[in-house]
């Protein structure tokens, strides 16, 4: 057995139960906890970054997991990385795309690096970020969450992809978040 699988909580009924209802729940009611305001702030603020890099930051909110994820199992990682894929998120020139990814029902947050990026940030970094906004998310503090995500994730690509005078200003993917 795997370190991995131990630390995995056993997977009961009760669980299993107790996770679908959360996120149907969140389904049908927390899509109004990032307002449309909030959502215009949170476009302006990637759009306001892109500026000082040639990086793309591209900003996922679910209010509940699909069906399929939660019949398996599966972690806000695997969500996040087939969103990163889904919305070409990968598919940067200069492959330095960046998912910011936001499970509400629990209350989950992962950053997804693309290669480009991810060569010059060690994990541990990625990892202090998403220690530092949970706290925000578990209050319910979600604007205040991603706002300091993208400033974050702004520094680190503004340092390592810096914009020029020279670089061309294509914005690559939506600078809108996209809340499912």
């Amino acid at each position: 057995m795997d370190a991995e699988n131990n630390d995995r909580p056993k997977h009961t009924p009760w669980r299993a139960i107790s996770r679908l209802v959360r996120h149907r729940w969140h389904d049908a009611f927390g899509r109004s906890a990032i307002p449309a305001p909030t959502l215009q702030r949170l476009a302006a603020q990637v759009a306001a970054s892109e500026l000082h890099h040639t990086g793309q930051i591209r900003i996922v909110v679910e209010s509940g997991l699909p069906w399929s994820y939660l019949r398996r199992h599966a972690k806000a990682r695997e969500r996040a990385l087939m969103l990163f894929s889904k919305h070409r998120v990968w598919d940067t020139e200069h492959n330095n795309g960046v998912l910011i990814y936001l499970l509400m029902p629990e209350h989950a947050f992962e950053i997804v690096a693309d290669r480009g990026l991810a060569r010059h940030v060690p994990p541990a970094t990625w990892q202090k970020m998403a220690e530092q906004m949970s706290a925000r998310f578990q209050q319910g503090r979600y604007e205040d969450g991603l706002a300091q995500a993208i400033d974050a994730v702004g520094a680190l690509l503004a340092e390592h992809f810096p914009r020029t005078a020279d670089s061309p200003s294509i914005n690559e993917l939506p600078d809108a978040p996209m809340v499912h």
